[in-house]
């Protein structure tokens, strides 16, 4: 495929500050084997870099690791705690990109490295450009959805002695709207 910005309907080059309330970063597990808890981040923040090439794009994230929520205050307490996030030793997550290559010209694979619990390591996100436009102050917009799966364990994220009933795979999902930052 060729990387031409005319194969990209709408595609505008520059720095994007991803706009968390109009953002979301989600996430799921299996429990027990039979049914899946699902959570969801509330403060995050990061940077998209989206270059004249496509492919030379880039993408910054952390989240506040403490902002976990599952809609339980009890069980937000025990992830929060040393036995899966421990937030008090690591209280970010972070993301930063190491490459993109192109499926079509709206769907990506973003490789990069993730940072949890203290471990860093490679994952790949899957990509859905969802466009470019224009919000309601007249700046430029930008829309991308994303998933990735994650081992909790490859990042030393046990669970304790819950962790046998909490699934060790931890599907990851992103819906992500940002704002031209250099407009």
């Amino acid at each position: 495929m060729s990387t031409q910005t005319e194969v990209i309907d709408g595609y505008v080059a520059g720095t994007w500050k991803i706009d968390a309330v109009h953002s979301d970063v989600s996430f799921y597990v299996r429990h027990l084997g039979v049914s899946k808890v699902r959570g969801h981040f509330a403060t995050f923040e990061g940077t998209i870099v989206t270059a004249e090439d496509p492919l030379e794009s880039t993408v910054n994230a952390v989240i506040k690791t403490e902002s976990v929520s599952t809609n339980n205050e009890g069980r937000d307490a025990h992830v929060r705690g040393e036995d899966f996030l421990d937030v008090e030793k690591f209280p970010e997550l972070t993301f930063s990109s190491t490459g993109i290559r192109a499926k079509s010209s709206e769907v990506f694979e973003v490789d990069g490295n993730l940072t949890l619990h203290g471990v860093t390591k490679p994952v790949t996100l899957a990509l859905e450009l969802n466009g470019f436009g224009t919000g309601f102050d007249g700046n430029a917009v930008a829309g991308f959805s994303a998933a990735t799966e994650i081992s909790r364990g490859d990042f030393g994220v046990t669970g304790g002695a819950a962790g046998a009933a909490v699934g060790d795979k931890i599907r990851i999902a992103l819906e992500i709207e940002a704002a031209k930052a250099d407009a």
